[in-house]
């Protein structure tokens, strides 16, 4: 057994972290400087536009797009001959500056940063089935002790935390790993990665900023020998971050200690996640091959076909024992499309590989759609805020009444027509709906 602390390769970060603005500001950081982004809002794509506003379903919320700060990105995706895919994307109202709070879009990155950890380390018998015990050390932390048990799927380990976080985007098993990723780490890797304007920078827990820098003491365990084969310390990230859209404040008050305060709501330092960073991560984990070299995980085949796995499953589908009760429908986790509606059973040739956010008016989906039947593919992401009373924290969002309903159209209006549309080479989909292994 051995103890350290894990530290990333990240040779070439520090240029990117100054322009990024992932160092320190003077004074400990003031959110409020405005940084420069280079994504700048996009032309709505013709295409995109055209089969939004000719479904009666969907104007309502179109015509309204501004004040519901819709977003979407539909990717056209064209086989050669040799079944390599080559992406073509549309968007509407495509605007990195536009804030929208992320949720848990953020579970993916996680996930994968999380495996690609695991493999970095190389420490002897250390993987996602080892046994995991989350320590305390610092306010706000909360402990997660070992926990042998019989059954192997209710251990805490890395691979049941992304389980839990992919089938039913469960938050505890976030924390988990981002305490054991580490808040400096974590953005430092994506931004080797390509996406220096995303922030990673809290639990899903009331801790504050300061808490959220405090990352937890971890020991993990042999999954054979139940010996102790790994210790990370207690992380502290010293230089706290700025965040690239400056002051973001939102809604005309909030509630808070069962009152309302009649002031915006500020979401400064909350996670930030861009739909199109969110769009390239799904991407970069379904089709890896095709991806850049730098927004290359260090994963293996079978982390991918894992990760895959669950993003796709339903948490009946999965054979996960945790999530065999009836509240856990076939579409909880599937918001395009099927709109999360509990009598809507999976269709078992339609896959969808995605994940989803649902958090302060937001909702949120980013997904690949393969279908066997029609022989078509193609990725589907959207955000849409949906807040008429524009109080923050209040519960009186319209998920059920507006946002579900138009996400499940929108995905059905571009599944409708991506299996007409004329390909020159018509795609192998085969690999993903040859049954899998890998749990």
């Amino acid at each position: 057994m051995r103890s350290c602390h894990y530290h990333f390769l990240l040779a070439l970060v520090p240029a990117l972290l100054v322009a990024a603005g992932l160092s320190a500001l003077p004074g400990g950081g003031s959110a409020t400087r405005q940084l420069h982004l280079t994504a700048q809002a996009l032309p709505d794509s013709p295409l995109l536009d055209s089969l939004l506003r000719a479904d009666a379903g969907l104007t309502p919320v179109i015509a309204r797009a501004s004040d519901y700060e819709l977003q979407i990105i539909y990717t056209q995706i064209n086989r050669d001959a040799r079944n390599q895919p080559h992406f073509v994307q549309h968007s509407f109202h495509l605007d990195a500056r536009q804030y929208f709070n992320p949720a848990s879009l953020v579970k993916l990155p996680t996930a994968a940063l999380a495996l690609e950890k695991l493999n970095l380390l190389k420490q002897p018998g250390l993987n996602r089935r080892s046994p995991m015990a989350t320590r305390t050390a610092f306010r706000c932390q909360t402990a997660a002790p070992y926990n042998p048990a019989a059954d192997s799927d209710r251990v805490n380990t890395v691979g049941n935390y992304i389980k839990r976080m992919l089938l039913v985007s469960d938050n505890a098993a976030y924390n988990r790993l981002y305490e054991f990723l580490g808040q400096r780490p974590l953005n430092e890797r994506l931004a080797q990665l390509g996406y220096p304007q995303a922030r990673i920078v809290r639990r899903f827990a009331p801790c504050d900023t300061v808490a959220n820098r405090h990352t937890n003491p971890i020991d993990f365990y042999s999954s054979n020998t139940k010996q102790l084969i790994y210790q990370q310390k207690a992380a502290f990230n010293t230089v706290a971050f700025n965040y690239p859209l400056g002051q973001v404040l939102k809604g005309k008050a909030y509630q808070a200690g069962g009152r309302i305060i009649q002031k915006p709501y500020d979401f400064t330092t909350a996670n930030y996640l861009p739909l199109q960073n969110a769009t390239d991560i799904l991407k970069a984990i379904i089709f890896p091959e095709a991806a850049p070299a730098k927004q290359q995980f260090q994963l293996t085949t079978t982390d991918y076909a894992f990760l895959r796995y669950y993003l796709h499953q339903t948490p009946h589908g999965s054979g996960y024992p945790p999530y065999a009760s009836g509240s856990y429908f076939d579409a909880y986790k599937k918001y395009l499309y099927y709109g999360r509606s509990p009598k809507a059973p999976a269709k078992p040739a339609l896959h969808i590989y995605n994940v989803v956010g649902m958090s302060h008016g937001y909702l949120a989906d980013v997904a690949y759609f393969a279908d066997s039947v029609q022989n078509s593919e193609f990725m589907l992401s959207a955000v849409i805020y949906v807040n008429q009373d524009d109080i923050i924290n209040d519960g009186a969002y319209e998920y059920t009444s507006v946002g579900l309903p138009f996400l499940k159209r929108l995905g059905q209006v571009i599944q409708q027509y991506e299996a007409t549309r004329p390909r020159s080479y018509s795609p192998d989909l085969a690999s993903f709906f040859t049954p899998e292994t890998v749990r």
